[in-house]
Parts: structure tokens; sequence; C-alpha cells
């Protein structure tokens, strides 16, 4: 089963949604801002992206701009500040089985799915 980390206000999530109604695929929707995916989880997504977890985390927005931008941080210290920060995870992430990727654009899901 395909597994969506979801954001309802992103418009790039819901684009990803459509592809997969589109496909027929059959898929779950976590609203990880509504149910916290916690260090754990995340750092076991960000091994099936395989990407460092910078690569996860939203630069543009504003709750990183004002407390963290010019700090430095270890893997694991950006892994706890999304954890409790969940709005600087990129979205959306899909995974299917061992494969994962962030869907931007939401085409890329197409490469997984």
């Amino acid at each position: 089963m395909i597994v969506v980390y979801h954001n309802p206000r992103c418009r790039k999530s819901r684009e990803t949604l459509e592809i997969l109604e589109t496909k027929k695929a059959d898929y779950e929707v976590i609203k990880y801002l509504d149910i916290p995916l916690g260090e754990e989880k995340l750092g076991k997504i960000i091994k099936i992206l395989k990407i460092k977890p910078i690569e996860l985390v939203r630069t543009n927005e504003k709750i990183w701009k004002e407390n963290f931008k010019n700090l430095e941080f270890s893997d694991k210290e950006l892994i706890q500040v999304m954890a409790k920060y969940p709005q600087l995870i990129e979205r959306p992430i899909v995974i299917n089985g061992d494969k994962a990727v962030i869907g931007r654009p939401p085409k890329r899901i197409l490469d997984i799915i």
C-alpha cells in the first residue's frame, strides 16, 4: 500500500492525491500535522528517501527563517527540529514499499507507483 504524508492546505499535496485517484492506486493518507511523526519515524522516512535531513526541511518557512536559518545542526538535531515543528517538513512524501519520493512536482510519484 502507498502511504502519503499529506498536508491538505498544500496544493502540491492535493495534486499528488489527484494523481493517485486517477491511477486508481491503493493508498493511505497520513495528515502529519495532525498526527506527529516523531523522531524515529522521521529518521526511517529520511532513510527510505535516501536524502539528508536538511533536504526534507522547508527552509523558506517563516519558522525556519526566524528561528533556525543561521544555526548549525547535526542530522539528529534537524530531525528533532522537524519532529517539534512538523510544518517544516517538505510535502507530500509518498512511500511505496522500499521506494519513496517527495512529490514536488507531483508527477515525481509516477516513478514509484
